[in-house]
């Protein structure tokens, strides 16, 4: 605590600090034909997107380290412009004016499905700074923690291994996630496993957080959030990297990567090879991950043709069950209760004693998750005249693995084995390990035809799409049996294969119709037709087809108020499909499973003035207040139940709504200290909800209806960063994080719920320079400071048990209490 209270003392007194040779450059950005402002242009500085232009064309960069650097301006039809900045303690205006025409750059192919001041939308930016800072080695949803509505938990603990989000309630099955405009999301299960690519962020130039549905998107349609990822900009000097971390739980992270930069005016290639490794907070939730990257690119005047593979492995210990709630509350009683319904052995109760919060239910020495992916993208950026260019992308995923498991004592004709005599007696349950695979392929082609006529600047427009197939076993082996019975090895004993196939096509236009106005409107339609046969595990037949067309609308409008301000509204249409577990794990004599449609009203302010010198010379003020309204029809939420692999079970509620405000803020003073904080307070509501018990003869007994709340949606959550520089090279920040109550169903039972949690971390970076290398970085990162005992996931179900009541049993994933991570990087 006392290094707490020292750190935040340090911070306090930067204010009085010189500004250690450096500080803020903004400018605006316009047409050299027309003079007529270039909103969404692209800011780069020493090839990192550090910023865009707003709608008045208006950038602003906050801090530019001392000694001379490269800034480099983009956008979409025009020629780049290169300047030289020198960083400085005074604040500088750089003002550029852009000639149509230019190189095409990467940026131009993720530049149709994202957000910009005209589209009316709420979003956040991040350039491959803002991640560099974050990036220790833990997850990417780790790294975008102190973004707005956003809520992320980790199964071992520590941000290592399987991660999740949830934006404005929603978790990642219902953020539309991709990577250079390819769908990433699981086509079936529309999850994003991030832990399939670990150290994505290495190599991430830019990303997009959009709220709500979004701009039109390839892919699973956005029902809370869309992440868009970029990895394709040229770094035009050569360069070498390493980074290395070391911390708490025997955590290791080992980066190292390099590039060509521009060969010969016309060339790049760019690599990454990453290992991290961790034990875990968890008792029993190893990770052992590893990829790499790689991309070779071309560029001339009007074409860009670029080649990417990357690829990620993971072995991970099981930690997906959680840990039963006697395991936090030591409450021997209520541990007993589940001795008795069978939920714990009497052996394992005692050893939950033992381990406490840090409980892992699993033994088996193998009992791991092991998969690897393999991404492969071709695109081409082609320009097409003064007015209109091209991007198109051909794709190809392949992904194939198994999670082993131990089962105790199976009935031998669940799996397809016949009952062994011995002698006079008949065995007809065993010991065994069984392996469940899949193994998939995912392939297609995404467009986008954009024009932006050079005579009528206002008016830009694209017409994009996409077409994908997605191919996918599920089988399951037994390589182990004690009693094998007339089992072969590696005996399979289900299979189903499922084919899905997902097109869209979309149009979208904004204009400038008057100086101070601009509409936007976006019209999607999406095609599915999903096809599932053959056997699941409990050798029930899952024969699924099931065919969607979905039509999205989407308008809005900008208002600028002039010095930086806007105000914008918009309403969009999203519409999206069950996912298989809503097929396949449905309750006996539920109604199938409905499409989800969301109706979402956005509307805000912006303010972003990068010289608010009414606040003192060389400060930079942004300010955000975004509402939103989310109205669903037969919304899909989670009942607080998983399947057998970890995921969340679903039911259809007929109306459902999400509404709020979110609140954002940054100031920043001659980069010597900055404040940025979000806020959001929201409502999370289903209206007319019908609980479902079971009484002691297993009668189905259905509640009244009622207004409440709906699971894992907290109704505040906020996000505060404190950063400073006390020293030349060195940066200081304390990053704080609120959650509010979550709970695990859909009764808002608070026994039955997530506790409001605190954390706060606190970083390091220290950088210098000697004459050998370019770089050299340490850094020191402290999770939660406070030592607080939290958990930030869970799960509920119920069933009669053995008392002849109802009873609950709750399983919560606790989240590591103070830890540390230390880094050193040498940029070459």
């Amino acid at each position: 605590m006392k290094t707490v209270l020292l750190a935040g003392a340090a911070l306090c007194a930067l204010a009085a600090a010189p500004a250690w040779a450096q500080g803020p450059v903004s400018g605006t950005i316009t047409d050299a034909r027309t003079g007529g402002a270039l909103p969404g242009a692209t800011i780069f500085l020493d090839g990192a997107a550090s910023g865009s232009t707003d709608a008045a064309g208006a950038f602003a960069l906050p801090a530019v380290p001392a000694g001379p650097h490269e800034l480099r301006v983009t956008f979409l039809g025009y020629e780049q412009q290169l300047r030289q900045v020198q960083g400085q303690a005074d604040a500088q205006r750089l003002n550029a004016s852009l000639t149509p025409g230019g190189v095409l750059t990467g940026e131009a192919l993720v530049t149709a499905s994202r957000a910009n001041d005209r589209t009316a939308t709420a979003y956040t930016n991040l350039g491959r700074e803002d991640l560099a800072k974050r990036n220790f080695g833990q997850d990417l949803p780790y790294l975008l923690d102190q973004t707005p509505s956003v809520v992320v938990n980790s199964d071992a603990g520590a941000g290592v291994g399987y991660t999740d989000l949830r934006i404005r309630g929603t978790s990642n099955t219902g953020i539309n996630m991709t990577i250079n405009g390819v769908p990433l999301n699981d086509p079936e299960s529309h999850g994003a496993f991030l832990v399939n690519l670990p150290d994505l962020a290495s190599s991430i130039n830019s990303l997009q957080i959009q709220r709500g549905v979004g701009t039109s998107q390839n892919g699973g349609a956005a029902f809370g959030a869309s992440l868009n990822i970029s990895t394709l900009d040229n770094r035009r000097e050569a360069y070498a990297e390493t980074n290395n971390t070391y911390g708490s739980f025997n955590t290791w992270k080992n980066t190292v990567q390099f590039g060509t930069g521009l060969v010969n005016g016309r060339f790049t290639v760019d690599g990454r090879l990453s290992r991290i490794a961790s034990d875990g907070y968890m008792n029993r939730a190893a990770s052992d991950l590893k990829s790499y990257y790689f991309a070779a690119g071309y560029q001339a005047k009007n074409t860009q043709l670029k080649f990417i593979t990357f690829s990620g492995r993971e072995k991970t210990y099981q930690a997906w069950y959680g840990v039963p709630e006697p395991a936090l509350t030591g409450d021997r009683a209520q541990l007993q209760v589940y001795v008795d319904n069978g939920e714990l052995s009497a052996a394992n109760a005692a050893r939950l004693l033992q381990e406490g919060r840090r409980y892992s239910y699993f033994t088996y020495d193998n009992q791991t998750d092991n998969y690897q992916q393999n991404h492969y993208q071709l695109h081409l950026s082609q320009g097409l005249g003064a007015d209109w260019n091209l991007g198109a992308a051909l794709h190809l995923t392949r992904g194939f693995g198994y999670y082993e498991s131990f089962r105790a004592r199976r009935k031998l004709v669940n799996y397809g084995l016949q009952n062994v005599v011995i002698g006079g007696q008949t065995i007809t349950r065993t010991d065994l390990i069984d392996r469940k695979w899949l193994d998939n392929y995912f392939y297609g082609g995404t467009f986008a035809l954009n024009y932006q006529p050079k005579a009528h600047e206002a008016f830009q427009a694209t017409l994009g799409g996409a077409w994908n197939r997605f191919n996918n076993d599920h089988y399951g082996e037994v390589i182990w049996a004690q009693y094998a019975s007339n089992g072969t090895i590696r005996h399979r004993y289900y299979f189903n294969d499922a084919t899905k196939t997902d097109y869209n096509a979309y149009a979208r236009a904004t204009w400038q119709v008057l100086p101070r106005l601009g509409v936007y409107g976006d019209v999607q339609v999406r095609h599915i037709d999903y096809a599932l046969a053959g056997v699941e595990d409990d050798q029930n037949d899952v024969a699924t087809r099931a065919r969607y067309t979905f039509f999205n609308p989407k308008a809005g409008a900008t208002f600028a108020l002039g010095a930086g301000q806007q105000l914008y509204a918009s309403f969009a249409v999203g519409q999206r499909e069950p996912v298989r577990s809503d097929f396949t794990d449905r309750p006996a004599g539920s109604p199938p499973a409905q499409a989800e449609r969301l109706h979402d009203f956005e509307g805000g302010y912006r303010l972003n003035r990068p010289d608010a010198a009414f606040l003192g010379a060389g400060t930079a003020l942004r300010l955000e207040a975004n509402y939103f309204y989310m109205n669903y029809r037969n919304q899909l939420v989670a009942t607080g139940q998983l399947n057998d692999v970890g995921t969340a079970l679903r039911t259809n509620v007929a109306r459902s709504y999400r509404t709020g405000v979110e609140l954002t803020g940054a100031v920043s003073a001659n980069d010597n200290i900055s404040l940025s904080s979000t806020l959001t307070l929201s409502q999370n509501r289903i209206r007319d909800y019908r609980d479902v018990t079971y009484n002691a003869d297993f009668d189905r007994v259905e509640a009244a209806p009622r207004t409440t709340t709906i699971s894992y949606s907290p109704a505040v959550v906020s996000a505060h960063t404190l950063e400073g520089q006390p020293l030349k090279g060195l940066r200081a920040a304390l990053l704080y994080k609120t959650v509010s109550r979550q709970y695990l169903d859909n009764t808002a039972t608070s026994s039955r719920s997530i506790a409001p949690y605190q954390v706060l971390d606190f970083r390091l970076r220290y950088a210098l320079h000697p004459r050998f290398v370019k770089e050299i970085e340490l850094g020191l990162l402290v999770n939660n400071v406070l030592n607080r005992e939290y958990v930030a996931n869970g799960y509920t179900y119920g069933y009669v048990g053995a008392s002849g009541r109802q009873e609950n049993f709750n399983y919560y994933y606790p989240q590591a209490t103070r830890n540390f991570l230390a880094s050193v990087g040498v940029k070459f």
